[in-house]
């Protein structure tokens, strides 16, 4: 008697279990270091009670609880529209998002009357807006890996996104002062208690214009009429587009009165143009283009004065923070003073005194917590940060299609720059500027668009490390963008 046949194992069921088993891995360990994420999170707030309260409530755990609440509802949409993305990414920023929400609270235990703040209640204060912002933030987030299934499918808008994110960028600067400006930069649109910062959003629309305009010039960009010093430079009639980008920076420089925002966009493109032709000569080009720019403007301001003024102010402060340490470089003075009182340990979470700090929920939240935890402590802020980033150029390298990297490593780059002019104009490496250190800063427009940044790599990063077979061994690629073209279709090398 013949025994019956053992069912084979179908094409689908083995083609399909591996990479579900990697999906839920990498979910997984996603969730695992979220939750050590907002363990940090609630010891940072039981050590500021210790100090500030000298005592710990037993509510103490209820902030980093809440954003927990809030971090698991993006896990869970992350593990199902995007199985197979970065499991770095989400942890990391919501270490940085807990310890900003954390900082903030401090702050308003500290402005608080000592008898009332004990009982400071959860969303009181510039803390307890900055935990509603992250709530509409990752909401923001989550929708938009709902509604964009392909990352190439925002390609479609790039040349509507291009002229919204130019609006956006001027917009601030045609407005009256009363409207926009605020410690002499105009970068806002204020219309009664609600104020929004355009610029922010800006960044994120320029960017897909500028990988979806690359993608299509990079051989032209490419090209090199002469070499100099061994390196080849490009044809003088394919500087056109940088030197538009440039023009424009210059005048963000001028009647927005704001060198980080200038150098954030000039460096963006630049970048992207570097990522697009890997040609050394255009990051040269950029960098005395810009250095160029900020010259002329200083030396404008120092003689002529008008719109220049105020740059060739903040640059003499910077030259000289301590010539009048009382007024103009108060700031800049008391910031350094803080980083140097936190020492390499610092005065511990709660323990110092970041209210001498002007501005130091927004422009010095840096500087206020540097005295807080250290250097030791911001090197390893500064560690998360670089995580970040170098996860977001991981996922261009992954990804199959051009405009995919350009767009991955494009905001990657403006991310680490970021906050590389934010902590340069802290540490007096660069002038000071008006922007925001990313997930820590108080405000809804600087963690909405960051958040909107984060969401954007996770779905390219879901496309890079998505598995290229599927079920019965066919090809995975995402639903909802253009037809791949033969540049973007993966390769296999096979061997004999």
């Amino acid at each position: 008697m013949t025994a019956p046949a053992t069912p084979a194992t179908s094409p689908a069921t083995a083609g399909e279990r591996p990479g579900v088993r990697l999906a839920r891995s990498r979910r997984n360990a996603e969730l695992s270091l979220l939750l050590l994420a907002m363990a940090l999170v609630a010891a940072y707030g039981a050590m500021v009670e210790a100090n500030v309260l000298d005592t710990v409530t037993p509510d103490f755990w209820v902030p980093a609880a809440a954003l927990a609440a809030v971090f698991l509802g993006m896990h869970l949409v992350i593990r199902f529209l995007a199985p197979f993305a970065d499991p770095a990414l989400l942890p990391a920023v919501a270490l940085l998002n807990g310890l900003g929400v954390g900082f903030l609270r401090r702050l308003d235990l500290a402005n608080a009357a000592p008898a009332d703040r004990a009982e400071l209640a959860i969303f009181a204060g510039i803390g307890g807006r900055q935990l509603a912002w992250t709530l509409v933030s990752v909401m923001l987030a989550a929708g938009l890996l709902a509604l964009m299934r392909d990352h190439r499918s925002i390609s479609r808008y790039a040349y509507t996104l291009g002229l919204a994110g130019i609006v956006l960028v001027m917009l601030p600067a045609v407005l009256p002062a009363s409207i926009s400006e605020i410690n002499g930069a105009k970068l806002w649109v204020r219309i009664g208690s609600f104020s929004i910062q355009p610029g922010e959003f800006a960044k994120l629309a320029l960017l897909v214009f500028f990988a979806y305009y690359l993608v299509r010039k990079r051989e032209v960009l490419s090209l090199a009429s002469h070499r100099f010093l061994g390196i080849d430079f490009p044809r003088g009639r394919d500087l056109g587009p940088v030197l538009v980008v440039w023009v424009i920076s210059l005048l963000v420089l001028v009647f927005e009165k704001d060198l980080g925002t200038s150098l954030l966009y000039f460096g963006m493109f630049v970048a992207t143009v570097y990522i697009a032709t890997e040609r050394v000569s255009w990051l040269l080009i950029g960098l005395v283009l810009f250095f160029g720019g900020a010259y002329l403007a200083y030396f404008l301001g120092s003689t002529v004065g008008g719109p220049f003024l105020n740059f060739s102010v903040r640059a003499d402060i910077w030259l000289d923070p301590f010539g009048d340490p009382y007024n103009k470089g108060y700031q800049l003075v008391q910031g350094l003073l803080a980083l140097g009182t936190g020492g390499l340990f610092g005065a511990g979470p709660g323990g110092g005194q970041p209210l001498l700090l002007p501005e130091v929920q927004n422009d010095f939240i840096f500087a206020g917590i540097g005295e807080e935890i250290g250097l030791f402590g911001l090197s390893a802020l500064l560690m998360i940060y670089l995580l970040i980033v170098q996860r977001g150029l991981r996922a261009a390298l992954a990804v199959r299609d051009s405009f995919g990297k350009l767009l991955a490593g494009g905001l990657a780059f403006t991310l680490g720059l970021q906050v590389f002019v934010i902590v340069g104009g802290i540490s007096k490496l660069i002038p000071l500027t008006g922007q925001t250190t990313p997930f820590l800063s108080a405000g809804g427009s600087s963690l909405m668009a960051n958040w909107l940044l984060i969401a954007v790599l996770l779905r390219v990063s879901d496309a890079g490390r998505r598995p290229v077979t599927g079920v019965g061994g066919k090809v995975n690629r995402p639903s909802g963008g253009p037809p791949e073209q033969l540049h973007g279709a993966p390769t296999e090398v096979i061997r004999p």
